[in-house]
């Protein structure tokens, strides 16, 4: 799930037009991109498996040996598999980097789209299908990337593990990266692991606006509230009525605000918006910082959707469910309640205030499966210093600044071991979002191309 609502202020630079693959390095990656995104993965009738074993192949091809290449998955979840490749090493004392993405895409309907979204499209200076951005770009760059310094001659310094896994799109799916992490923590032990999550946005003109390294995310986590009744008839109804003590308990949610948090990510990123920020928003930013109680700053900060979701945890209702007959008092109401957990507050903690806003006549239990803590990486300049530069080599003049999705991705899984994890920046995408989890999922192609090229650099540079 690639985060797209965070919003920085900036320059408007230089515009990126398309591009051909005029390399050879260009057509190969094309071919590993291409093959990717032509492969179903949906949890509904597609198979990650097959996607990593393509992916295997092409690796085995390279030059990888067998003990290098490990492919993974379970008997309850045949086609739900992943692909763990290791490129040694030239020094053991160096700890290894992991480089981590999902294979999986979200369900895309044939019919709905103006185009085959199992079939890559390249059109106005796009490629079209599901999963061009979410997650297939991430995962065929870091493919051939592992390819590229494979064939190009002496071993990197420090070992580069890549993971590419299933079910980040489905909170109810077979999970690899969890499956990783708690069954073959050793598999894929790092010092720091790149996933996505950063990126860059380009305005409506293709322009490139902002660039963004994701350093922390929130955890997302599922409740149900529940209120029960004997019912009875219609036609003489009573106070205690389940939709009305279920609607009460929603809107109760609905009127709460959590406390305003800060992390150093996103203090850091609320400190530079403030510069660039207009007076009226860049005086209350400021005034948060100095005191996060300030409810009048808040409320002028919270204004901007983003900008609330990123200085708070923050619970919605998303699915009702009520009633059994429509002459007939409800003996049963049901809500599902989405939240975004800050970075160090718990599962059990929102239960514990979401209990208190739903009162005594509605239960409320987290549902599986639960999420870890969320745990915020720190800006480590060994981190941030090399992503910053090479931006500023490749993206002369766009504004560069770390900041924390208010989305969630399979990170929080590798950070619960102590592994901490880093979206990074390097390819841009369209205000909108690109059509990601929508209609007609799209990359511009200029945006791809320097994307990889850029990521191969920031690998190259970590890895020594």
């Amino acid at each position: 799930m690639r985060l797209t609502g965070w919003a920085l202020a900036g320059a408007v630079m230089a515009a990126t037009p398309a591009m051909a693959q005029d390399r050879p390095d260009q057509k190969a990656f094309f071919d590993l991109y291409k093959q990717l995104v032509e492969t179903n993965t949906t949890l509904s009738v597609g198979s990650c498996t097959q996607a990593a074993a393509q992916i295997a192949t092409r690796l085995k091809a390279a030059g990888f040996a067998d003990a290098d290449l490990h492919p993974f998955s379970i008997p309850d979840h045949p086609k739900e598999g992943g692909l763990v490749a290791v490129l040694p090493g030239s020094n053991a004392a160096a700890k290894p980097m992991l480089l981590l993405a999902h294979l999986d895409v979200v369900e895309a309907k044939r019919e709905d789209w103006t185009r085959d979204p199992f079939t890559l499209v390249e059109e106005d200076g796009y490629y079209w299908g599901r999963g061009t951005v979410d997650d297939k770009a991430q995962a065929a760059i870091w493919a051939d990337t592992l390819i590229r310094l494979k064939q190009s001659g002496p071993k990197p310094k420090r070992t580069i593990k890549l993971a590419l896994t299933c079910g980040e799109e489905t909170t109810f799916a077979w999970n690899g990266a969890e499956w990783l992490a708690k069954n073959k923590p050793d598999l894929v032990a790092a010092e720091f692991a790149l996933n996505e999550g950063g990126g860059g946005r380009l305005d409506e003109n293709g322009k490139r606006q902002t660039l963004a390294m994701q350093v922390g995310e929130k955890a997302a986590q599922n409740y149900t509230f529940l209120a029960t009744n004997p019912g009875g008839h219609s036609s003489q109804p009573v106070p205690t009525n389940a939709i009305y003590q279920l609607a009460d308990a929603v809107k109760a949610v609905q009127g709460y605000e959590f406390p305003v948090r800060f992390t150093d990510t996103t203090r850091a990123f609320f400190t530079a918006q403030a510069k660039v920020s207009a007076p009226l928003m860049g005086d209350a930013i400021g005034k948060l910082l100095a005191d996060p109680t300030d409810k009048a700053a808040d409320a002028t900060v919270s204004a901007d959707k983003a900008y609330h979701s990123t200085l708070r945890t923050t619970c919605v209702a998303t699915l009702l469910n009520a009633g059994h007959a429509e002459n007939a008092l409800p003996q049963r109401a049901t809500a599902n309640v989405n939240c975004r957990i800050f970075p160090g507050e718990t599962v059990d903690g929102t239960l514990a205030k979401l209990k208190e806003l739903a009162g005594p006549a509605v239960t409320v239990t987290a549902n599986q499966p639960v999420r870890p803590v969320a745990i915020p990486p720190k800006l480590t300049p060994a981190i941030i210093d090399p992503a910053r530069k090479l931006a500023a080599k490749h993206f002369p003049g766009v504004p560069f600044a770390p900041f924390m999705s208010t989305g969630a991705t399979d990170g929080i899984f590798l950070q619960a071991i102590g592994i901490p994890v880093y979206g990074v920046p390097g390819m841009f995408i369209d205000k909108d979002g690109s059509g990601t989890h929508g209609l007609n999922e799209r990359i511009r192609v200029r945006s791809l191309y320097d994307g990889r090229d850029y990521l191969f650099d920031l690998v190259k540079a970590y890895a020594g």
